[in-house]
């Protein structure tokens, strides 16, 4: 699996994200997905299924150390204690010791960055989680947060697909020596699938569509996907990106679709720095 370097972390470009999956279903996803040769698992603690995402793990019988997990701390607990709580009971539930990647999942506004940065770095020195970084975060609170934290920030996790222009936190996060993690890296609602500059390059080069817009995403230097999908045959289509490549010219067809602030994927509630930049 190819991987990002950033700032001393190695994360494999495709993982698995598994908002919306739960229980059983969502253990034999993870399971399922590691087996096909997935080595990047991504959850949070307000997904509900953290203990699920352990239990996949354990089951694939690959070892702990071949695996980079991620999980995330829900904006209303990053105060200080409360983040250590979190952090502590997601460990608890997913059953391991440590995590590679801790991310601040959303800004909270009523809590000063400077106390969750300076949790989210104590976590690192006690061990339990080999990297941190930070989700949702646009341009200007993420230069705040690089300033504030003494470890290096390793990623910066956003929406991010061909119909919404993150250009400025790509650029931001690259200059850095950040990752930018693409969650909903496919958009919804297979509309853009049938963009022509999606749809003659999947003919062109006997690919689907799906596979067209993730290849985009992972061949610009230093973004990884996390595609989340409740169909086991989905899977093996999702990482079977490796063995072409897009030309210039489709690059710059499929990044031509960019509409500045058109969002696919909002939660139920977004948080005051919710905003594209």
């Amino acid at each position: 699996m190819q991987t990002v370097e950033a700032n001393g972390a190695s994360i494999p470009v495709i993982g698995l994200g598994t908002w919306t999956l739960k229980d059983k279903a969502c253990a034999d996803m993870v399971s399922r997905a590691i087996s096909l040769g997935y080595r990047h698992l991504d959850t949070a603690a307000s997904y509900g299924n953290e203990e699920a995402v352990g239990e996949g793990l354990r089951a694939s019988g690959v070892a702990r150390n071949d695996i980079f997990v991620t999980t995330k701390v829900w904006w209303t607990d990053i105060a200080p204690a409360d983040l250590a709580r979190s952090a502590e009971a997601s460990l608890s539930r997913l059953g391991l010791d440590h995590v590679d990647l801790l991310l601040i999942h959303w800004p909270n506004p009523q809590v000063p960055l400077a106390d969750s940065i300076g949790a989210l770095n104590l976590m690192r020195e006690r061990g339990l989680a080999r990297h941190i970084g930070v989700s949702n975060f646009p341009t200007a609170l993420l230069a705040e947060a690089l300033r504030l934290s003494d470890a290096p920030l390793v990623a910066n996790q956003v929406e991010n697909h061909p119909y919404l222009d993150q250009s400025k936190v790509y650029r931001a996060c690259r200059e850095a020596g950040m990752a930018m993690v693409s969650y909903c890296p496919l958009a919804r609602g297979g509309r853009l699938f049938e963009e022509p500059a999606v749809s003659k390059a999947a003919a062109r080069h006997g690919k689907t569509p799906a596979q067209i817009v993730l290849r985009w995403q992972v061949q610009q230097d230093g973004i990884v996907a996390i595609p989340r999908t409740s169909n086991p045959e989905r899977l093996s289509e999702n990482i079977g990106l490796f063995d072409f490549s897009l030309s210039e010219e489709e690059m710059a067809a499929i990044s031509a679709l960019r509409s500045a602030g058109q969002r696919i994927c909002d939660y139920d509630f977004s948080p005051a720095w919710d905003e594209v930049e």
